[in-house]
Formats: structure tokens, sequence, C-alpha cells
């Protein structure tokens, strides 16, 4: 029990996770990887409970166990619904939540008023960074939040910017990267669409765009590793996508005005989403040719 000695007291800390989906299963690993314990639910039940973790039969359960509980969950609605439920616990010990998901600006506001403190961690980088711990977590909260929840983030990832101090920011930004991503891989597909009817070879053309100016997270890693190789397993999917494009065209409409390229974007994710509902993101590239 040598590692036991090198937490406070003997005693490894607790901290509670609310979503176990692609990216919460690997977050959540990452923590009991990272020297925590884990006390974790999941909706869909204690399948997918990671290994060495402890499982909890609903969110209240989480609440009575540890005082930081992270969330990874799909949108702003069922975030509310879980911090109210830990908010609300009886003998619920909850004062900090490390909010995950993309939610978008102003469900971020609104979470940090139900009770719990709230930072806003958004990450980046996918179930493969997950996994390899280069995800990037980007959050934003008061310096006290921050620095109450810091050992728990650098457990989430070894990657991490403070991008602000008001919940929201972090969203702001994540969904400023996605609506990027997104708009990157449609028109990137749309390019090499042309080039293979041009007679050119796939490898060929993203070698060359991979050194010229043409060159994006489309070109670099989401072509050369799923399909180029037809792996197509991402881990996140056209739904998601076409959620987070919808959520940074309505919020960046109200906030900035800017948003002529936001609105084709979230048309083609539109497109391909009500096509192929759940397919892996990296799909656009077979939808936008009509194989």
């Amino acid at each position: 029990m040598l590692t036991e000695h090198h937490h406070h007291g003997g005693e490894r800390r607790t901290v509670g996770f609310v979503g176990l989906g692609n990216m919460g299963g690997a977050l959540a690993a990452n923590l009991v990887g990272a020297g925590f314990q884990v006390v974790a639910h999941d909706a869909a039940g204690p399948a997918r409970c990671p290994s060495g973790a402890q499982w909890a039969p609903g969110p209240a359960d989480v609440a009575r166990a540890a005082d930081v509980v992270v969330l990874s969950l799909p949108d702003g609605a069922v975030c509310a619904k879980v911090v109210r439920e830990l908010a609300d616990a009886r003998e619920g010990r909850v004062t900090h939540v490390v909010d995950t998901s993309t939610v978008g600006v102003v469900a971020a506001r609104e979470l940090a008023g139900l009770g719990p403190a709230y930072v806003d961690a958004p990450v980046s980088g996918g179930v493969a960074g997950a996994r390899g711990r280069s995800l990037m977590v980007m959050y934003a909260g008061t310096d006290e939040d921050c620095a109450r929840v810091e050992p728990v983030l650098a457990g989430l990832s070894d990657r991490g910017r403070r991008v602000g101090d008001r919940p929201g920011q972090a969203q702001a930004l994540k969904l400023a990267n996605n609506f990027l991503s997104a708009t990157a891989l449609a028109a990137t597909s749309e390019a090499v669409a042309f080039g293979r009817a041009a007679g050119l070879d796939l490898a060929v053309m993203l070698e060359v765009l991979n050194v010229s100016s043409g060159r994006s997270g489309a070109t670099a890693e989401k072509f050369p590793d799923e399909v180029l190789t037809g792996r197509y397993a991402s881990g996140f999917s056209n739904t998601l996508m076409a959620k987070d494009v919808g959520l940074y065209l309505e919020e960046s409409e109200a906030l900035s005005g800017a948003a002529a390229v936001a609105a084709v974007t979230r048309a083609v994710w539109e497109a391909f989403a009500a096509a192929e509902p759940g397919a892996d993101f990296t799909r656009i590239y077979p939808f936008t040719t009509g194989a």
C-alpha cells in the first residue's frame, strides 16, 4: 500500500463523475490512472463504468461521495438536470462542478447559477486525445474555483489552459474550435472530391496540402487517420457536430453577428446528420461524394 502515502492523510482523494460515453469513459479512466478514487454514474447503466472506478446508482449517490464532480454529458439540458440533482441530494457534499460538456455560452452562465461553484471546462482532441492524455482542456472560472479544481483538471489530461475568469468563456472558445473543425472537414471533403474527379491520388493530395496553405486539422489528422485508412472511427458523431455548429451559429448571430460561413456549415452538417444519424463525423467525406 505504499502508493497510498502519496496522498493526503493516506486517503485517496475522491472525485465524482457523471456521463460515461466515449469521451467521459476515457476521462474517468484518466482520473483513476492519476490516483483518484472515482465514483461514477451513467444513465445507461454500470457497463460503462471504467475499471478501478466505483459505480453509483444515481447523481445523488455521487453527490454524497465527492465534493468535486466532473460532467461529460450531451447537452445543456441534461447538464442542468444533473447539476440540480447534485445540488439537491440529501447529505450531498458537492461544492464544485467541472463541466467538460459542450453546452454553449448561455447554458454555462445558467449552470453557474444553480448552486455548486461551476468551472466551464470543455475539451478538444477526441477520444484518442483523451486516452493519450493530449486532450486540450480549456477552462474558465474564478481564481478560487479554478485553483480548487486544478488537481482534477490535471488528472483529466496533461494539456490545459485557463482561458477566462467567467463560465461561458471556455464554451465560446470550444464552439469556435468546433465550427472551424466542422468547416475545415466539410470544405476539405469537397476539395478532395474535386481533386479525385480530376484524377489525383488522395495520398498525394494530402501530402501536398499538408505543406501548403490549405492545411488544417482535416488534412493533417482526420483525412490521414480516418479517410485514407477507411477506419471512420474518430469516436465523435455527426449528430453531435451538427448540434455544436447549430449552437455556434445561434450564439454567434446573437453575440457578434458574423455568421455567413456558419450558416452554410450548419446546413451541410444538418443534411449529413439527417441522412445518416449517429455516423462518425469523418464520414462526411463519403457523404459529400455521394458514395
